[in-house]
């Protein structure tokens, strides 16, 4: 792995801060300690003092930089950079003790380019990590996406409506076609996950409909960078734009896109 930016290597170091955190909690959690935010979705203390600890981390070391978090902590930086924060991602897995959640920190510029990508997963102390132009890497090795071309070995990942339904029957169509396209599917709970294990191979592609930048954005510049293709469900390359992921190879990403036409408009 090359010499890392500042930016990365402060990316990192948040991540691991909220990590230890978040692992420490792990298991731990009592009832007073969880909150609803909306119908069926929660917030923890934990999320709060990982949110908390990441933005110190990065506000000490970039002050001038704006901030969007999840849970809150948002700050009006004048360089027109903006570092997007999901300080849990999998807050449910989470809070039933299922061992699969992560920390995702992105940094974005003033184009809405992503430059540098985090994602964090502390059960298995995982650290993806990817610079604009410089590839991406799984605890200091290179990743590449999965190079699988038979359609019978696909193993796809994707997520499933929890407190909207308006959009349910598409979900429910697509993920009928993906299922006799692939060998199966999974939904780990955790987009970050999805998209950090479609960069490094572990999934053949990731589609989902109606996330946030916090969810998506670190995953994206890896999925990119691991040499992977990321767009809306449109087919636009600006994620930003939209509320939809499909992330893949060139033949995945091309069927996950074929499908997501037919059933999303």
């Amino acid at each position: 792995m090359e010499k890392i930016s500042n930016e990365l290597h402060t990316a990192i170091r948040a991540a691991r801060a909220a990590g230890r955190i978040a692992a420490e909690k792990f298991g731990t959690l009592l009832h007073p300690e969880i909150q609803s935010k909306n119908y069926k979705d929660f917030v923890t203390d934990v999320d709060k003092a990982c949110e908390a600890a990441i933005s110190s981390i990065i506000i000490d070391s970039f002050p001038q930089d704006s901030m969007l978090c999840e849970e809150g902590t948002v700050m009006a930086g004048s360089s027109g950079r903006t570092w997007i924060v999901d300080p849990l991602d999998g807050t449910l897995n989470f809070i039933h003790s299922f061992p699969v959640f992560s920390i995702s920190i992105a940094l974005r510029d003033n184009h809405h380019e992503l430059l540098t990508g985090v994602v964090y997963q502390p059960v298995l102390d995982e650290l993806f990590s990817a610079e604009r132009g410089k590839g991406a890497f799984l605890n200091g090795k290179k990743i590449t996406i999965s190079s699988r071309t038979d359609r019978e070995s696909f193993l796809m990942a994707t997520g499933l409506p929890f407190s909207e339904y308006h959009y349910l029957d598409s979900t429910l169509g697509m993920l009928r076609d993906v299922i006799h396209d692939s060998a199966g599917i999974r939904r780990a709970g955790s987009a970050a996950i999805d998209l950090a294990y479609t960069a490094c191979g572990r999934f053949d592609g990731f589609w989902e409909y109606k996330l946030c930048p916090w969810d998506f954005a670190a995953g994206v510049l890896l999925v990119r960078e691991a040499g992977g293709t990321v767009t809306n469900f449109s087919g636009d390359p600006d994620v930003f734009s939209g509320q939809s992921i499909i992330a893949g190879s060139g033949m995945t990403h091309k069927l996950l896109l074929e499908k997501a036409k037919q059933h999303f408009t």
